[in-house]
């Protein structure tokens, strides 16, 4: 299941929600195909005004942070580099898209893909590794 964190001002989010979540429920669709849609979840985190600071300096116009938790397997694949690099482009333009980012603040956003082994991640309190040994 693709989980997406956006971490961004709450100026830049009010008004955009759904046309973000959307967005990047299509860009993670366009990526792994449709029948990942309904598995895309998306985590929208507005930081209020004063509580976000670069080089020591609070600012209300930061560049959104994504943190993208993918299973791990999807980038041991041979195309892996490829399919990063698509996720981090597809991404990048729908927050720029959707929050109506100016090209220098584009240039900014941050993608961080966060790869998860299957023998760490749990769903409804059991490992994924250990549902795909019980299906074998």
């Amino acid at each position: 299941m693709p989980h997406l964190t956006v971490q961004a001002a709450e100026t830049q989010l009010a008004g955009h929600e759904a046309a973000l979540i959307t967005a990047l429920t299509d860009a993670a669709a366009g990526i792994y195909g449709d029948w990942a849609r309904p598995l895309v979840v998306v985590r929208l985190v507005g930081v209020p005004t004063g509580r976000w600071a670069v080089g020591g300096v609070t600012t209300d116009r930061p560049a959104p942070e994504v943190s993208f938790g993918i299973r791990a397997s999807a980038l041991a694949r041979p195309d892996g580099r490829d399919i990063a690099r698509r996720l981090v482009a597809a991404v990048t333009e729908a927050v720029a898209t959707a929050l109506g980012l100016d090209d220098d603040l584009r240039a900014e956003v941050i993608v961080e893909l966060i790869p998860q082994p299957d023998a760490l991640v749990g769903v409804g309190g059991t490992l994924i590794d250990d549902t795909t040994d019980s299906e074998s």
